[in-house]
This record gives structure tokens, sequence and C-alpha cells, in this order.
């Protein structure tokens, strides 16, 4: 159990160092930025790979980190409405994987998609709270442009390359991943009781 504790610790602690870094490779431009989207899919790895609490953890924190250590993103309304919607996927996410009778590629898909919907409905929520105090308006138009729209490269790459990785994690052992031909959760627990 410890053993597991802090192997969790130091890869969510990896993660964290990713959302780091990452968003360097867009140039720190926020218009390419929320177009890839460089710091979700660390802390959905989080979530998927070291559980539902770590997720949380490192997605709330990723953004307030950053802007701390390289003043981005903007902490009003960016930074905090992000800090809640990291926190939503990284908790979503390893909350629905974690619990998934079977751990298949149905099941990571239907909670990295769950998590990608609830993430940005609190996003909504919390700019829609932050800049009503501020007295600005956040119609549904502009959720549709920033949430979705704009944000489409990043969805594709986020639905590609989180199960491409879990695949190859699989690999080596360090999730748990079934993979068969059938296309069904079902077929995982013949391949269990083999294991």
């Amino acid at each position: 159990m410890k053993k597991t504790a802090i192997r969790n610790l130091t890869t969510s602690a990896m993660f964290m160092a990713a959302g780091l870094v990452l968003p360097f490779f867009t140039g720190q431009i926020p218009q390419i930025g929320n177009m890839l989207l460089p710091m979700h899919i660390p802390v959905l790895l989080c979530g998927f790979i070291c559980g539902w609490q770590y997720g949380l953890m490192v997605g709330f924190l990723l953004p307030l980190v950053r802007y701390v250590l390289f003043g981005m993103p903007m902490l009003f309304p960016t930074g905090i409405a992000m800090a809640f919607e990291l926190a939503t996927y990284g908790f979503t996410a390893g909350w629905l994987y974690g619990h998934s009778k079977w751990k298949c590629i149905i099941a990571l898909y239907r909670s990295l998609i769950v998590a990608m919907l609830s993430g940005r409905i609190v996003w909504a929520m919390v700019r829609v709270l932050m800049l009503g105090v501020a007295g600005i308006d956040f119609s549904f138009a502009i959720f549709l442009t920033e949430a979705i729209i704009n944000a489409i490269p990043g969805i594709l790459l986020q639905l590609f390359f989180i199960p491409a990785f879990m695949i190859a994690l699989k690999r080596t052992g360090m999730v748990h991943l079934h993979i068969h031909n059938q296309g069904k959760c079902k077929y995982a627990a013949k391949e269990k009781k083999v294991l």
C-alpha cells in the first residue's frame, strides 16, 4: 500500500512537471494553447493512472502553480476557471475509470468523454460566476466558441493520444487495460482470470 502511494505521488509529480512544461511548446501563445490544450493531457493521464485523488490535486494546482512561476495563465478569470476545469477532468476520469467493472478501451473512452464534457461545464459555470461578479456577460455563443469550436484540435489530440499512451503503458505493466478483438468489455473478464 505504501509502495503504491509513493509511486502515485512520484507519477503525479511527473505529470505536474509535464503540465508546467508542455505549454512552452505552444510558445506561451494563448490562442495556440486554447487550440491544443497542452495542460489537459497530463491531468487526464494522472487521473487514469494514479486515481481520482491525484488527478483532482494535480488538475487544481497546475494552472495556479504555472501562474506563480511563469505568470501564465492570467489568474482572473482564466487561471481560476482552469483550476476548477482541470480538477474536474482529473477527478472524473480517475473516478469513472477506477470504478469501471472492466478496465478496457470502451471504459477508457467513456470515462475520457464524460470527463471532457463535465470539465467544460464546470469551466463555464465558474466563468459565469466570476464574470457575473465583474459585470461581464458570458453567453452560450462564447461558451461554444471557447470551450468547443476553438478546442477541436486539442479534443481530437486527446481522443487519439490518451488511449494510445495507455495502450503503450499497458505493455509495461504500469496500467491495467484490457485490449480484445470483440470490442466488448465483458470479454476482459476472461482475460483477467487468465492473468
